[in-house]
């Protein structure tokens, strides 16, 4: 099947208002992530990490939008999928399927996997200064965790996999976002296990998710509402890249849509100070520099300029593609555009740095 979706913007003619207003509006018209569509109609799908911040949301818009044969949550937490069967009764969702399991068991991955259609592997160990001092438990989740994936999932016959992947993948230099690079290769080479007709593996990378649990904003929330004097900022110069969890799960979907095997999708997004998100939440408030946690960057890189050369452009997202294959071919007749020798993509150097309104604007959504 050919790949179809959004032809790139045009440039925007001469500026009305001020050029953050422009970036913002440009920011906007993007930012849904819906094109193109999959059917999950009368598909079994299965996510790992189900119960997670990410899983909860994506299992409520696949609720919503389609009515699969199945939709699996498989994960290890028996207490939150206990919540989760209260959120989505058996009466209302007779699809659902609640699956008691560990990414670091294959036995138990390939049971869940029978008749399977797609997966989409969500479960990770996340905390960067608990992967610091912990680094064999983020090993076996987030590597192993990986390989036991692709292999259940080979031995299923699943159609797909969708892999989540973190901006602190590119160019790591803490634990977290090495095992997450390894496992990015992991799932690109996988394809060539699969073979012509086989499971296709692809990836999708993105920054920090705002809303999602034991992220920045909750934190502050919490502080601001125990009447904190002031709130913890790591350095007054760290940049990030910012998601809402509808957008990360819209991103999903259109990129399982898309995907022919090997590619990492890397949504454009927004990026703003740490700085200017502690002052839009709590205005006044003064901040105290804490010092940058173990593993941390001052800013983060989503494309390196390394990867440049495999890497092309689409209106609401770039592809790194594989290094092998023809997929360049596709992507550029699908109306995709390669990008210059040396680009890269960073939260420092971003053109969708948010505004106070943006800002305001995205908080508000990342809660509704």
């Amino acid at each position: 099947m050919p790949l179809t979706f959004k032809a790139q913007p045009a440039e925007p003619s001469a500026p009305t208002t001020s050029p953050a207003y422009g970036r913002l509006m440009n920011w906007i018209a993007r930012r849904d992530f819906l094109d193109p569509q999959i059917d999950l109609n009368d598909r079994t799908v299965l996510v790992t990490g189900g119960t997670g911040s990410f899983g909860q949301a994506f299992v409520r818009e696949v609720a919503a939008r389609y009515k699969p044969r199945r939709l699996i949550i498989f994960s290890r937490d028996e207490l939150k999928q206990f919540e989760m069967m209260q959120l989505f009764p058996q009466d209302r969702f007779p699809f659902m399927r609640f699956f008691i399991g560990d990414v670091r068991s294959r036995d138990r991955l390939e049971m869940a996997m029978r008749d399977v259609d797609y997966v989409v592997h969500a479960a990770a160990m996340k905390q960067v200064p608990i992967a610091e001092y912990n680094p064999l438990e983020c090993v076996h989740t987030n590597i192993l965790g990986a390989e036991n994936i692709v292999h259940a999932a080979l031995a299923r016959g699943v159609k797909q996999v969708l892999a989540l992947s973190t901006d602190k993948a590119a160019n790591p230099v803490n634990l977290y976002g090495a095992t997450k690079l390894a496992s990015d290769k992991i799932f690109v080479a996988a394809n060539h296990l699969a073979g012509a007709e086989g499971t296709r593996f692809s990836v999708v990378r993105y920054g920090n998710v705002i809303g999602s649990r034991g992220s920045v904003v909750p934190m502050f929330q919490k502080m601001i509402g125990e009447g904190a004097d002031s709130l913890p900022i790591t350095d007054d110069r760290m940049t990030r890249f910012w998601i809402t969890l509808t957008q990360g799960v819209n991103l999903v979907l259109s990129s399982m849509a898309m995907m022919k095997g090997g590619e990492i999708y890397v949504p454009k997004i927004a990026s703003l100070r740490m700085t200017e998100l502690a002052q839009a939440m709590a205005p006044g408030l003064p901040h105290r520099l804490v010092g940058i946690r173990p593993g941390e960057k001052l800013h983060e890189v989503m494309i390196p300029e390394d990867v440049a050369r495999q890497t092309v452009e689409l209106a609401d997202r770039y592809v790194i593609l594989p290094s092998w294959g023809n997929l360049r071919d596709d992507y550029l007749a699908a109306g995709g555009r390669s990008v210059e020798d040396g680009f890269s993509y960073a939260s420092d150097r971003n053109p969708d740095a948010l505004d106070a309104r943006g800002l305001q604007t995205m908080l508000a959504g990342a809660f509704t």
